[in-house]
């Protein structure tokens, strides 16, 4: 009886074959990420300018002295930040970063729970052990937790932000938002998200939180205003180095400014096309627009504007989550030939093709977030006009062919299988109802 209880499950579906299998090596990656590479720590260190701030903010001292003319990370969170972050420098550092580790792997695991229940998955699905082994081997988790920065925390806000938003739950939505953006502001743009869907609310608080916060602590900060004097024309700036913003790469491989202002120019009137007819057709189906719209936002921020670094492309999990979805505009091979490129922890510098390897390296993410934007933008174009061809706009744009595709049950509900799929067998059910698993 001992060893029959010892004994490990055998698996009998395919399903179980896969989560066995996923498992281990979504656990094992957690763990070598969190506990070797993270505590290792590297060369960049996110922390150590956060940390100082936040012990010259307790003692009343300056806090925004760095020399930006240097490469080393900067202290940039404006006075906000510094009154939710200051705790931090309460205990020695070396504790103080143990502990942000811990606190950033509690936030995305809890985020990766709110991602499988925003898509109506569980613990017990394929989904569970496949997403969390994603994750944690991409770049932007693994060096999140490397350089100890809060970028894992933001991931936390925007996934209870989504929830938030589609239960109408406004005035939470923006709470949540609002205490990202009083840290940073990487995910300010998704306002928008609530401004097109008419939740106007969530800019009470989702405004309300930061400027409330930059009251309290502006009395409390030596030097308040030189965030503003001093920072803020800082980031407006843009720089050649760690930097895969299109303005970045194209000072560090010198290209005229006509030129970068063209890019620019070009892939801004593509994310407006996409965004248009996203709001335009698919507002009703509030899931995949929410999640979508947002990802094409946040990708153009992160690529048009002044700065852009690798790692953000953590707050685009819920976007690239939407492949389970029937009408998702990444179930194409240049869609993940683009998530390669700004997600993979692979390194592409070569001792042996040093030049090739090099552009490798630094180019992937630049051509990774626009690939992705121009593939989501050919995908629902391709739609519009199809639709247009055939006279069927009134209805949508969604192929015809996806009239008869199962659709992912509402996250609050029971699946239920219709009188067709009860008369069929085991594996029929597999095969037409994968959102199910």
């Amino acid at each position: 009886m001992l060893f029959r209880q010892l004994e490990p499950r055998t698996a009998r579906t395919s399903a179980e074959v896969i989560k066995f299998a996923l498992w281990p090596f979504a656990v094992m990656t957690v763990l070598n990420r969190v506990f070797i590479k993270a505590i290792n720590g590297f060369v960049t260190d996110d922390y150590r300018p956060v940390y100082n701030a936040s012990f010259e903010f307790l003692n009343r001292r300056p806090v925004y002295t760095a020399d930006f003319s240097s490469v080393d990370p900067h202290y940039l969170y404006p006075p906000s930040g510094t009154l939710l972050i200051a705790p931090v420098a309460v205990i020695e550092y070396e504790l103080s970063r143990w502990l942000f580790i811990a606190l950033n792997t509690a936030a995305i695991l809890l985020a990766w729970y709110l991602l499988l229940k925003l898509f109506n998955f569980g613990l017990n699905s394929v989904a569970a052990p496949a997403l969390l082994l994603a994750m944690f081997a991409s770049e932007t988790v693994t060096n999140t937790l490397v350089f100890t920065n809060v970028n894992g925390c933001l991931l936390l806000a925007e996934l209870a932000f989504l929830h938030l938003l589609l239960k109408r739950r406004d005035l939470w939505a923006g709470a949540a938002l609002g205490l990202s953006i009083a840290v940073k502001p990487t995910l300010a743009p998704l306002l928008l998200v609530a401004a097109v869907r008419g939740q106007w609310k969530v800019f009470i608080t989702g405004l309300g939180v930061p400027v409330a916060l930059n009251i309290i602590a502006w009395p409390l900060s030596k030097d308040a205003g030189k965030f503003f004097t001093d920072v803020m024309p800082y980031l407006m700036e843009s720089r050649d180095y760690f930097n895969s913003a299109i303005v970045g790469n194209a000072a560090y491989y010198g290209l005229p400014e006509w030129l970068t202002l063209l890019v620019r120019v070009l892939m801004a009137g593509v994310v407006a096309v996409t965004l248009w007819l996203l709001w335009r057709y698919y507002r009703q189906d509030e899931l995949f627009f929410v999640t979508t719209f947002s990802g094409v936002l946040l990708t153009a921020y992160f690529l048009l504007p002044s700065l852009g670094q690798m790692y953000y492309s953590m707050m685009l999990f819920p976007f690239l989550m939407t492949v389970v979805l029937r009408n998702s505009v990444l179930r194409n091979w240049p869609a993940w030939l683009a998530i390669f490129g700004f997600m993979t922890y692979d390194k592409w510098l070569s001792d042996r093709w040093q030049d090739i390897g090099r552009n490798l390296e630094y180019l992937r993410v630049t051509f990774g977030w626009g690939l992705l934007l121009i593939v989501v933008f050919c995908v629902v174009g391709d739609r519009y006009l199809a639709a247009r061809r055939q006279g069927r706009l009134q209805y949508g744009i969604d192929p015809i062919w996806m009239t008869s595709a199962p659709k992912p049950e509402p996250v609050a509900s029971v699946p239920q299988l219709d009188d067709e799929l009860i008369d069929d067998d085991a594996s029929a059910i597999d095969d037409r109802q994968p959102a199910l698993k």
